[in-house]
């Protein structure tokens, strides 16, 4: 049994906690909301890691864990393992371990992928930055959590792995909506592309798990009127995250920022509270209006 603090009790967060507790873990949280069943509320994020052997964060961007993390190294006992698993941006990631390690504790960086439903599951991906030795020290409470824990390399490689990984899913949603707004336009049927790409070199994560049509895949958000899933806003913020590292290291990623444009577009005409994958909405708008 590991002793953990858990801050920042989200949607993400919650479950991550509660999959924490059905594992034999002892968890204390701190957030303003209700605590998962098993958990115990501390009355402040300071008494949520005063006694705990690792401390895991969970919050909405960088500017939140410095502040965070400000508060809770100098609560926390000698040797604490601070574990972030916010997306934030690299140099934000770097900057939060490097104040723990001042303080006398130890830091990995570990986003993740799967959304919520992962998370409720116990199936997300961990991409983990920071030293190996710290990582094992990790990787089994992050396991109780995910089905996949991939340690990246230095502090802030798994931010970096994250934004990476998000840019393609932004870019490969995109495209797949694209193809089924054309498929319409030349009279397929969803099911008929469907079959076709699923099993032909179109195939993709954001067809065959995430597709933004109903119909093909039950599970999709397609089918639940677009409700998240993964959040548009949230993909804008990461794409956002991707489009400065690839401004700030003079990478040429078109699609990358493309993407970063539609998506933040699409957020602020509405889209925002719907699935990302929702943004096929908006192509068929925009694809109407030009055939009119």
């Amino acid at each position: 049994m590991t002793t953990i603090g858990f801050i920042g009790l989200g949607n993400m967060g919650a479950p991550m906690a509660a999959n924490l507790v059905a594992a034999g873990h002892q968890v204390t949280g701190f957030d303003l909301v209700a605590a998962p069943d098993g958990l115990r509320l501390a009355a402040s994020g300071e008494e949520a890691v005063s006694d705990a052997d690792i401390v895991i964060t969970m919050l909405p961007s960088g500017k939140h864990v410095l502040s965070c993390y400000a508060d809770l190294l100098p609560a926390a006992r000698p040797g604490t393992l601070f574990v972030d698993c916010s997306t934030i941006d690299v140099a934000d990631a770097r900057a939060a371990a490097d104040e723990a390690v001042k303080a006398g504790h130890h830091a990995l960086d570990a986003p993740v992928s799967g959304g919520v439903m992962g998370a409720s599951a116990g199936t997300l991906t961990f991409m983990v930055g920071g030293p190996s030795e710290v990582f094992d020290r990790a990787e089994h409470v992050l396991s109780v959590m995910g089905r996949k824990v991939v340690h990246c390399g230095q502090s802030g490689n798994g931010q970096a792995a994250k934004i990476c990984n998000n840019m393609i899913l932004g870019v490969s949603m995109i495209a797949v909506s694209e193809a089924f707004v054309l498929g319409e336009q030349l009279g397929l049927t969803h099911q008929a592309l469907y079959d076709v790409a699923s099993t032909a070199s179109g195939q993709c994560w954001a067809l065959t798990t995430n597709c933004p049509v109903p119909g093909p895949v039950p599970t999709s958000p397609a089918n639940n009127d677009y409700r998240p899933g993964f959040d548009a806003a949230l993909m804008v913020k990461d794409l956002g995250l991707a489009a400065s590292a690839v401004t700030a290291n003079g990478v040429d990623a078109a699609l990358g920022l493309r993407a970063a444009e539609l998506y933040r577009a699409f957020a602020e005409n509405g889209g925002a509270g719907q699935d990302f994958s929702a943004i096929v909405s908006a192509i068929r708008q925009r694809s109407q209006g030009e055939n009119r």
